[in-house]
């Protein structure tokens, strides 16, 4: 089972290594020993501790919509917003996650999109890649 050391677990969660070890201290996430000894998190675990987080995460009320076909939504705020005559690039960074939206410059400028700005990064796939990074 992999497990991950404080800071890795931090970095994947996207707080500091001394909430993780808060948490850890007040019993709010499980931490186990690694094979050199140090604190760590077992990966299954630290898995479902990212689910409760994201389900406990402040989200936006989706207002006017009666109902929609989106189920990934992210709470964020812009970063960065990058116009030219027709298209806008807008970045969203949502906790550790950094969305990137392409769209029409009017879109941008409807929406008022400026960095600072609290939006929501609504995403909609119909197909995920995924991939396992090399061992450290």
């Amino acid at each position: 089972m992999a497990t991950f050391r404080i800071k890795e677990a931090a970095d994947l969660l996207g707080v500091s290594a001394d909430t993780v070890r808060r948490w850890a201290e007040s019993g709010r996430i499980e931490t186990t020993t690694d094979a050199s000894g140090r604190q760590a998190v077992d990966g299954a675990a630290l898995a479902r501790f990212a689910e409760e987080l994201a389900r406990d995460a402040a989200q936006l009320a989706p207002g006017d919509i009666a109902a929609a076909s989106v189920r990934n939504r992210f709470t964020g705020l812009v970063t960065r917003v990058v116009k030219d005559t027709v298209m806008a690039q807008v970045e969203i960074q949502s906790g550790p996650h950094r969305f990137v939206s392409l769209m029409s410059r009017e879109a941008a400028d409807e929406l008022r999109l400026e960095p600072g700005v609290l939006a929501v990064a609504a995403v909609k796939a119909t197909n995920v890649s995924v991939e396992i990074p090399r061992a450290h």
